[in-house]
């Protein structure tokens, strides 16, 4: 296909976006049918873009291109189980794992239902017996702690879903390491009876040297305790690699599949969500699944002006490519999203991150958007400052929910009233004449006034979009994730990218072996560049004085 940037629906859209950055935002609210024209209902809440720089001309414009690049097209291929990650020749199919039966999911044109439901079977049952104190330690003692073993999308996924439905755990405590500091794995077992302790070990390869590494010195305490036999009973994996963890002593019962139509960031509703079974339950697990089915649905089945995903990830485009905005912060105003920003970060940064079109020409335009962010109210005491006054603009979207997952008397007023706000302030801002007239009524004399107005002023007209969702349940959390999950989709076909590689993490393991052989060796450090050499040098010297 032409470049992007040569299509005459992009090149309209950069005329829209010229004409738009001398309008205000607030000022499009003179329209009093404006929040009811830019915002759309989505499963288990409401989405409302209504306070962004758009009209209705502009996204009419972002619906074209849409069109244009054939966003409904691939969705089919997608779907269809076609290899949609070219450069792996791989299918794409984590939509398959949450599927409804009728629908009769294929990754290149073999049936993949049966293993899909055979594994959630088996998750089910080993679940079951942990939960139930069937499932028993080396010295007959039931299991009360679970430490998952995994990162990246083997660890973010999971974790992110146990501290938002924490409310709902009835299962062992669970404990997430990922860190090769050997800080993380030490400070988990110390608090650890071995008797009492399972391992899960998820890598879909085995070969991940962090994740490898700790689970060798969680075998060597285990060991350590219970003899080489209590591995059997204490480990389990997630792995395509059977034979090596086997090899590890963990029995083939205990070994769960991974399969290669699943990418890692989008592996949560695989087996890769076992710690979420083990520590809420199967029936939980569910309903999770359940919940992205019914955005799975919205997505395939909605007109693409109606189409949540859809309209996020063209309003992504439209902030990152012509309204010159990269950058992107997630802001929940939930404590059970505390981890939700960390990893919306994993799944488009590492996905979108790319600098090829999917025939491998280099690309014209910026892609992929530098995602962070954290809870909204730390934020506001800690960052918004930039937000509301700094040079950079952001991308903002605000997530809530009307009904509270706990509710002391007050507080779920007081923190929506806040998300509420900042939504308002970063619109409208605060000009010289609001600034001073405020400043005259507390009293300041003229002076201080104008020597304080400058700083004051807030120029405003910062837009943002807001997630509002009825509750943070299961079925919603699902939906949620997956709605991002389809926006990640649709921005990779709006740019042409592949978005189901990750080809750029792969350099850096590529080095890993030759330095840590250099860091514990002897010999002159050979064939870096004189930045690593001293550091490798200055590395050895301290570490040997210590030794």
């Amino acid at each position: 296909m032409t470049c992007r940037t040569q299509l005459p629906e992009w090149q309209n859209l950069a005329q829209h976006a010229q004409r738009l950055k001398k309008q205000r935002i607030a000022d499009l609210f003179e329209d009093s049918s404006r929040f009811d024209a830019f915002s759309r209902p989505m499963p288990f809440g409401l989405y409302d873009f209504s306070k962004t720089l758009l009209d209705q001309p502009a996204l009419e414009a972002l619906l074209a291109l849409a069109r244009k690049a054939g966003v409904e097209g691939e969705r089919a291929r997608m779907l269809a189980g076609e290899p949609f990650n070219a450069t792996e020749q791989r299918a794409v199919q984590h939509m398959a794992l949450r599927a409804a039966a009728d629908r009769h999911p294929h990754a290149l044109g073999q049936p993949v239902q049966p293993q899909i439901d055979a594994e959630l079977g088996k998750m089910e049952q080993f679940s079951d017996q942990v939960r139930q104190g069937r499932w028993r330690g080396y010295s007959g003692k039931q299991i009360t702690d679970v430490v998952a073993i995994g990162i990246g999308g083997s660890n973010l996924g999971p974790q992110m879903v146990c501290e938002a439905l924490a409310s709902y755990a009835e299962g062992p405590a669970l404990h997430f390491v990922s860190n090769v500091d050997g800080v993380q794995i030490s400070r988990t077992l110390a608090a650890l009876d071995p008797q009492t302790t399972l391992f899960v070990v998820s890598s879909k390869t085995f070969t991940t040297r962090e994740t490898m590494a700790n689970a060798a010195t969680a075998r060597r305490w285990l060991v350590a305790h219970g003899g080489e036999a209590a591995v059997a009973q204490h480990f389990v994996a997630v792995t395509s690699a059977v034979d090596k963890a086997r090899a590890m002593g963990i029995s083939p019962d205990n070994i769960f599949a991974m399969w290669d139509w699943v990418g890692g960031r989008f592996s949560l509703w695989s087996a890769i969500g076992l710690p979420i079974a083990l520590y809420l339950g199967m029936p939980i697990f569910r309903q999770i699944l359940a919940g992205a089915r019914v955005a799975d649905e919205h997505f395939t089945d909605a007109p693409l002006e109606q189409n949540v995903p859809v309209l996020m990830a063209l309003l992504g485009v439209w902030h990152i490519n012509f309204l010159g905005m990269p950058t992107h912060a997630i802001l929940p105003y939930d404590q059970a999203l505390k981890y939700l920003p960390a990893y919306l970060q994993q799944a488009e940064m590492e996905s979108n991150g790319k600098s090829v079109t999917r025939t491998g020409n280099p690309v014209a335009y910026d892609t992929g958007a530098i995602v962070w962010g954290q809870l909204g109210i730390d934020g506001q005491h800690a960052f918004y400052q930039l937000l509301h006054q700094g040079t950079h603009e952001v991308a903002l979207d605000f997530i809530g929910s009307a009904v509270p997952v706990a509710a002391p008397e007050g507080h779920h007023e007081q923190l929506l009233a806040n998300m509420f706000a900042q939504t308002q302030a970063l619109m409208n801002g605060c000009d010289v004449d609001a600034v001073r007239k405020d400043l005259l009524a507390r009293g300041y004399n003229l002076d201080a006034v104008e020597q304080l107005v400058p700083h004051k002023v807030h120029r405003g007209n910062r837009g943002s979009c807001t997630f509002l969702l009825d509750k943070i349940t299961p079925a919603s959390l699902g939906s949620l994730v997956a709605l991002y999950e389809h926006k990640i989709f649709v921005q990779g076909v709006l740019w042409d990218v592949c978005s189901f590689d990750q080809w750029g993490v792969e350099l850096g393991k590529q080095l890993i072996a030759g330095l840590e052989q250099q860091l514990t060796g002897t010999e002159p450090p050979q064939g870096q560049d004189s930045s690593t050499t001293g550091l490798i040098n200055y590395y050895r010297k301290l570490s040997h004085s210590k030794a």
